[in-house]
């Protein structure tokens, strides 16, 4: 996981939405596509955008691939943003 691919990959709303969506649980393409008026291609594309990015990771079961978001890389950033805040000393 790189800071760029990341930042590209929060960048789309749509893809800002299915992670919102991920945040209750792990959903299929499927589910996730009931809630979009979009192709099941451009779907996946969003998904694979996501993956590549570390932001989300699927597991299989039976027939179906679900998808649930990774954690450990939101914490990632938040750290990273956290160097950002903070009260400023004045001298």
């Amino acid at each position: 996981m790189g800071f760029p691919e990341t930042f590209k990959a929060l960048s789309d709303p749509v893809r800002r939405e299915i992670l919102v969506m991920l945040k209750d649980g792990k959903m299929s393409a499927g589910e996730i596509s009931e809630h979009f008026d979009m192709t099941g291609a451009t779907i996946s594309y969003h998904l694979s955008q996501l993956k590549k990015a570390g932001l989300i990771f699927e597991s299989k079961y039976k027939n179906f691939i679900y998808y649930e978001i990774n954690i450990s890389v939101f914490e990632e950033v938040m750290l990273w943003f956290t160097q950002f805040g903070g009260m400023k000393n004045e001298n």
